[in-house]
């Protein structure tokens, strides 16, 4: 059975509620963000207080404790495995079904007694019998054709949901996301641009940009063209794409009632940045460049997720480097560039790279109005004297290293 959802959000933080509606009832995700990575020992809890026992789904640093969940989301909840490194603790909840109605609790809890909550009200309705569908379909279509030329065929044409494929290599400046129609729109439509998680991208309406409307995770990297209405060009710029960025946005398009002219898909694909070298060189820079002149109170943070748990390599806060928060394995071997805010440039630089820094490295940036996201690949590749040959270590035993990689207490 199909469903629709509507959904109801209230944070305690910004005391604003915003609705959001949904058509699609396969899957939905409950959003809840916090810089869960700045807690010793956080735990994340997402609960329906109405049921018993009241645990939706739980989070801790080790993995997902689903040993107390109500049996009706055996199965069908699922985080982020990096939910807590990113501070990104939204729920994924799958197979929507009627009795998911309800105030959902998003809890974050740690050791020195930290709390934040957040509700979601979660409203899932059965959708209308089909006979209703075509019929308020034949109506809007009835209504459009006043105002658009071309005729049916091409108006109808526009409903269907076309995909492109857009792929784009790591470290780009932009890339453009496709959205167009050779069909004589009204000038008064709103275009509105989501990702697969339904967050909003970017919003036009009425001759302007709606940044207000804008998920933090886009904030300052979208654009559309200007007198975009006469061609009929909805595409959009997304600056500085990352593999976070990986996945389906959708462009709708909607006249002034509120009735969808036209939706695409374009799916985005984006390269892991990955960077090899040899020991024994002076340093290596991992790259990320983003927009330039970040808020003051921008975080940047620099962590491997290799081994676990996930250590600090450089943490930049408040203007400046924060060494006491580094893993003591990275103390005096990072450096980022002067003016990182102002240029964008969040590149870290290892010095005298080691085999043991091969790895998986996130760098996060958090700020009121920002969050940014990337991933580096490192691999540091043994270089044997004699033979001047590079080897790859990642099928060698571990036991060759007789000095293991230990994570600060404080992480």
């Amino acid at each position: 059975m199909k469903m629709f959802v509507l959904m109801l959000i209230f944070l305690y933080v910004s005391q604003h509620a915003s609705a959001v509606d949904m058509d699609e009832g396969d899957h939905f995700l409950l959003p809840c963000e916090f810089p869960t990575f700045e807690l010793d020992d956080p735990t994340v809890v997402w609960t329906r207080y109405d049921l018993s026992p009241s645990t939706v789904h739980q989070r801790q640093k080790k993995g997902d404790d689903l040993k107390n969940q109500n049996p009706l989301y055996r199965d069908r909840t699922s985080m982020r495995t990096d939910a807590l490194e990113t501070g990104d603790l939204s729920l994924n909840l799958t197979k929507l079904q009627l009795s998911d109605s309800g105030t959902y609790t998003c809890s974050i809890t740690a050791a020195r007694g930290e709390k934040r909550v957040t509700e979601v009200l979660l409203q899932v309705k059965e959708r209308f019998p089909f006979w209703a569908n075509v019929y308020q379909v034949l109506l809007v279509l009835l209504a459009d054709l006043l105002l658009v030329t071309g005729g049916l065929l091409v108006h109808f044409r526009q409903y269907f949901m076309s995909v492109f494929q857009v792929e784009v290599d790591s470290g780009a400046e932009s890339v453009l996301l496709p959205c167009k129609t050779t069909v004589c729109l009204p000038g008064d439509v709103k275009v509105k641009w989501r990702d697969r998680d339904g967050r909003t991208v970017h919003v036009y309406q009425k001759d302007s940009d709606k940044t207000g409307e804008q998920h933090r995770f886009y904030r300052g990297r979208t654009e559309m063209k200007r007198n975009l209405l006469k061609p009929g060009d909805f595409s959009l710029t997304l600056k500085y794409p990352t593999d976070r960025d990986r996945g389906t946005f959708i462009c709708t398009v909607y006249n002034r009632e509120g009735n969808q002219l036209m939706k695409k898909k374009v799916l985005l694909w984006v390269e892991v940045c990955q960077v090899e070298v040899e020991e024994g060189v002076e340093s290596v820079q991992l790259p990320f460049r983003t927009t330039g002149d970040l808020p003051e109170d921008t975080e940047v943070q620099w962590r491997r997720k290799e081994p676990e748990p996930t250590i600090v390599v450089h943490k930049y806060q408040n203007g400046s480097d924060q060494p006491e928060e580094q893993n003591q394995f990275y103390r005096d071997r990072t450096e980022m560039k002067r003016n990182l805010l102002q240029t964008g440039d969040l590149s870290l630089i290892l010095k005298n790279p080691k085999v043991r820094d091969t790895g998986e490295y996130v760098c996060g940036v958090y700020s009121r109005n920002i969050w940014r996201l990337k991933t580096v690949l490192l691999q540091v590749k043994d270089r044997i004297q004699d033979t001047d040959q590079t080897v790859d270590i990642r099928n060698r035993s571990s036991s060759t290293d007789p000095t293991p990689l230990m994570a600060d207490q404080s992480v």
